[in-house]
């Protein structure tokens, strides 16, 4: 590594979360989201962390099977299910649980050689209209599923919150457990309804299992403005080095488009970082930093490989070299989301493959 521009994962901060959300849910079985590269985090490296969770969950065979093939037995369910029939036999060999959110994958399972008897999570829509069976299609469906050969007849249920992320809203949720409660009325099987900030902020959601995706990177799950706020450690420190410190006339302009102007002769750093990194392009003037652990701020557009920083009245405390922390621990990564239009996840998932990680027991892996 030369460059120095690198993620930092605190296994420790996960670690953390994940008895955060324990605690939430007591009763509950906990499913670790660990899709799209654990956030960003790394699967595997996030997986090793999380070996205490109960399962796991990821989009797709490509992300299951990794953590197969590293020795994690797991229940893993695959969100999205398979998207065509030659998958089916990969989850029969990889023991991947599935979700089923449409008659046509319904049909799918009823076409399929025999074999192992798949786990089917059967997805409902109680009100988010993007993946599942409507309620008045679930009995028959799973009357279906419960004769189907190539099915487990322990058949589970599943839905995902919309709106538990506004502790405002105070009708989206409890119109969705309603809806949830009717149209599996009757249906034997362990539930599964809540997300991270249902997990935090809807203890009814609870059920049988929770899913925590975000929170376990440490990101508040929430967009509203309450003052309670969840006890979680950011598991990712986005850091590089101060490459320049340039004095800067009165009046000139920083950056492309000139977009900033020195309202005074004044120290400039310059940073290794851009949005060839993942750090986000419209991040505007005024974004908070940290430089050496003191306050800054970002000045003019983000390049692809740089950003400049405003380093009056810290000259004395910061130096080249000295470590830039862009988010992560002092810095959340959801302020400088908000900031640039965007959400923490985005950020996260965004960090790009030539951002070294390294983590924090010392073994780092580089760009990937």
């Amino acid at each position: 590594m030369t460059r120095r521009t690198r993620a930092i994962i605190h296994p420790e901060a996960l670690r953390h979360n994940l008895a955060q959300a324990r605690h939430a849910a007591p009763q509950s079985r906990v499913m670790a989201v660990i899709k799209a590269d654990g956030y960003g985090h790394g699967l595997l490296r996030v997986a090793a962390a999380l070996r205490r969770a109960d399962a796991f969950a990821v989009t797709c065979l490509e992300e299951a099977i990794p953590l197969r093939e590293a020795g994690y037995a797991h229940p893993i369910l695959l969100l999205s299910g398979p998207f065509e029939p030659s998958e089916l036999e990969a989850c029969r060999r990889y023991r991947l649980d599935i979700v089923v959110h449409a008659p046509w994958q319904v049909e799918l399972l009823e076409a399929a050689s025999a074999g192992r008897a798949l786990s089917v999570w059967l997805k409902i829509d109680s009100g988010m209209h993007r993946l599942g069976l409507m309620p008045e299609q679930v009995p028959e469906l799973h009357r279906r599923l419960t004769g189907c050969a190539a099915v487990n007849t322990h058949i589970r249920l599943i839905t995902h919150m919309a709106c538990a992320d506004d502790r405002a809203d105070h009708s989206s949720t409890p119109e969705q457990l309603r809806r949830f409660a009717v149209a599996s009325e009757g249906l034997g099987g362990e539930r599964s309804l809540a997300n991270s900030a249902s997990v935090l902020g809807w203890p009814e959601t609870h059920a049988d299992w929770v899913r925590p995706g975000i929170m376990l990177y440490g990101v508040d799950p929430f967009c509203d403005a309450l003052a309670e706020r969840p006890v979680l450690q950011p598991a990712m420190t986005l850091c590089s080095p101060l490459m320049a410190v340039r004095h800067v006339a009165a009046g000139a302009r920083i950056g492309y488009g000139g977009t900033w102007s020195c309202p005074e002769d004044m120290p400039v750093g310059v940073v290794a970082i851009g949005y060839g990194d993942g750090y986000p392009r419209h991040a505007p003037s005024g974004t908070p930093l940290l430089v050496n652990g003191h306050r800054s701020r970002l000045l003019g557009r983000v390049s692809m490989d740089l950003i400049c920083i405003d380093l009056r009245g810290l000259e004395q405390q910061v130096q080249v070299g000295d470590d830039v922390v862009l988010w992560g621990r002092g810095l959340p990564v959801e302020q400088i989301a908000a900031l640039s239009g965007t959400i923490g996840y985005e950020l996260l998932c965004g960090v790009s493959p030539r951002v070294y990680r390294e983590v924090e027991d010392g073994h780092g892996q580089g760009p990937e």
